[in-house]
């Protein structure tokens, strides 16, 4: 016999809630990329013992270090999620990239106060603010369009099941 499925007048329409686990773990997946390959990338482009860097290498090094870690992020953040369409896949990743962004500048700030004692007018942080320029903002966009990349690709579509007959329930009263 076949099972018979009963539709409902007016039900609710469900709205799924944020996973913010999923985009915290994005967010740190993406974090220990950052740390782990940038401190390789800044000993690597080291041109001279004084610890001068080539800005030429460490700014495409910053590019692709920052897609590659922004797509993981948000594959890691799509893939624990459970996604139910594209438009959650981005808004995810969106939300993973803007976590991952201010955790970055709120680190920035802080190795800003602990080297010079004061947070905003460190020389630290007016040299990596400085030194950023457009090599900072092409690694951030590009970063952008690789979290949000990352989360719908690993967007899976749910495999809809044979239609069953459905009949229509009126009240009991």
């Amino acid at each position: 016999m076949a099972d018979i499925a009963y539709r409902t007048p007016d039900s609710p329409v469900t709205r799924r809630q944020t996973e913010w686990g999923a985009i915290w773990s994005g967010v740190f997946a993406a974090a220990a990329i950052w740390s782990v390959f940038g401190l390789l990338g800044a000993s690597i482009f080291r041109v001279s013992a004084g610890g001068a860097a080539s800005p030429w290498g460490m700014g495409i090094w910053s590019i692709v270090l920052t897609m590659i870690a922004m797509y993981v992020g948000g594959r890691v953040t799509g893939h624990l999620t459970g996604l139910q369409s594209r438009r959650d896949a981005v808004s995810c990743g969106m939300a993973m990239f803007g976590l991952s962004a201010v955790l970055a500048a709120v680190l920035i700030v802080l190795a800003g106060a602990g080297t010079s004692g004061a947070a905003v007018s460190g020389p630290y942080l007016a040299g990596v603010i400085d030194g950023a320029g457009w090599f900072g903002f092409a690694a951030l966009f590009l970063g952008w369009l690789c979290a949000i990349g990352g989360a719908t690709s690993a967007f899976q579509p749910v495999a809809r099941e044979t239609a069953q007959p459905v009949r229509d329930i009126r009240s009991a009263a």
